[in-house]
């Protein structure tokens, strides 16, 4: 099954990180701090926080911090209380655009998303807008060049849904969010190690956008992941 290219949004997003480390700390942070509320402290029965501990070592984030923040949040120290809010809407060409945020300011956050999408030429929508075009799913892409037949037989044993081989030779294992753990872990078992991996929202069909539109989309993309109060951004769109 072939799929569309993923590896350069992947190495667009990465090069975004790098160029800005504080911010996501901030964000993991927050990810720690609602995931060991909801699931509790212990790592080997909070498979959300485990991901989010994954997160923190990848983004050189200091052990005693990690720790200093599941302690806040269990009630082993006094800390701010962040809830989930989903707002979904739509871009340039149509696109539609999932955002994701931790808030402790739902007011703020909510002025911030919505001045976003205006601005910047797309529209916000209301609730469960855009959302049915996604399916929630464990996601783990390996570079081009990785021996695809290995993945396959490796992935589907360890319960993986289905593995899609992209347009410029990225594979793409995906899984339901409960398997997305195992199947990671016997990947990188067998020397395969995801250049990606995360529980995220992928979409049914994708929208080609190019030239100026491509411009114009990858624009209200950066700027919706750039306020403080996201922490994820989904899209269909297919920048060319």
């Amino acid at each position: 099954m072939a799929g569309h290219s993923k590896w350069a949004n992947i190495q667009h997003r990465k090069g975004r990180q790098d160029e800005k480390r504080g911010k996501i700390w901030t964000r993991i942070i927050r990810e720690i701090t609602v995931a060991a509320r909801a699931g509790g402290g212990d790592l080997g029965a909070n498979p959300r926080l485990r991901l989010a501990v994954e997160k923190a070592k990848a983004a050189n984030m200091p052990a005693d911090r990690v720790k200093y923040n599941i302690d806040k949040a269990t009630g082993n120290a006094e800390g701010v209380n962040y809830e989930e809010i989903r707002y979904e809407g739509y871009g340039i060409g149509g696109a539609a655009i999932i955002v994701d945020t931790m808030t402790d300011n739902r007011v703020r956050t909510v002025a911030e998303v919505r001045h976003a999408f205006s601005k910047h030429g797309g529209n916000m929508g209301t609730e469960g807008s855009v959302a049915f075009q996604f399916k929630n799913v464990g996601q783990i892409i390996l570079a081009p060049g990785t021996d695809e037949d290995k993945v396959m037989e490796v992935a589907l044993e360890a319960g993986a849904q289905d593995v899609v081989t992209d347009d410029d030779g990225a594979i793409e294992v995906l899984t339901t969010p409960t398997d997305f753990e195992a199947v990671k872990n016997a990947l990188e078992a067998a020397g395969l190690a995801p250049a990606a991996a995360d529980v995220t929202m992928r979409p049914d069909v994708t929208i080609d956008l190019e030239g100026e539109e491509a411009t114009r989309m990858q624009k209200l993309l950066d700027i919706l992941e750039d306020l403080d109060d996201v922490q994820a951004v989904y899209h269909n769109a297919a920048l060319l």
